[in-house]
């Protein structure tokens, strides 16, 4: 939509509620002095009575946010705020927040809600991934990677890889898989239980390539 000049100025003239004047965008009123608000940001022409929620202003987000300047500090690189604790100690991807959350589909960007940083660096709102993990779901739904420590997992699935035994016909099957935690291939035995990856250990892998016989490969 295209806007006049006119029109333009009036997104930035207020009048006051109290004395009928209009007037610039001011915290406190040029004729009777009212505060219009306890917290103005300037830039955004925001006015707010409740400063309970500690709003800033931030310039590289270009909008203003809430939870303590001091809490936060802005990533360029992933272009948003985060929280001080992943300061120096989180993986950067290009723009993480600027997308939807892959669970809920809301635009984490201009989200009120608390985001979580995966280790992989993607991001999601931190309700939805509790959700995803009362489903037993612990891998990121953008790239697939492990989003907590499986070892103790892998260790079960060791075992029971070993209980269970493939049949005669299948023990020289083998297939290429690509692990989704460390990003090798392998070629692995075939089984039907799960597939381990050879560099990391990792059974969080995708089969690439189908099922072929040793002997057939030998050839």
């Amino acid at each position: 939509m295209n806007y006049t000049r006119e029109c333009l100025l009036l997104f930035f003239q207020v009048i006051c509620s109290l004395c009928d004047t209009e007037q610039d965008v001011h915290q406190v009123c040029i004729n009777c002095g009212v505060c219009m608000g306890k917290y103005f940001c300037e830039t955004c022409k925001l006015f707010d009575d409740d400063i309970s929620k500690q709003q800033y202003h931030c310039d590289g987000c270009g909008i203003c946010r809430t939870g303590g300047r001091d809490n936060f500090f802005h990533c360029f690189k992933c272009g948003c705020c985060y929280s001080i604790m992943l300061k120096d100690c989180h993986p950067c991807v290009e723009r993480a927040m600027h997308h939807n959350c892959p669970v809920c589909f809301e635009f984490l960007f201009e989200s009120t809600r608390d985001i979580n940083v995966l280790p992989c660096g993607h991001t999601i709102h931190m309700d939805c991934f509790k959700e995803m993990q009362q489903h037993v779901q612990f891998f990121c739904p953008v790239c697939s990677k492990s989003v907590c420590d499986m070892s103790k997992v892998w260790e079960k699935l060791d075992e029971e890889v070993a209980l269970t035994p493939m049949p005669e016909s299948y023990q020289n099957k083998k297939i290429w898989i690509l692990c989704n935690d460390c990003n090798a291939t392998s070629e692995v035995p075939f089984h039907i239980v799960a597939q381990k990856c050879l560099n990391c250990n990792s059974y969080n892998t995708r089969q690439t390539r189908g099922c072929h016989t040793t002997d057939t490969c030998q050839q």
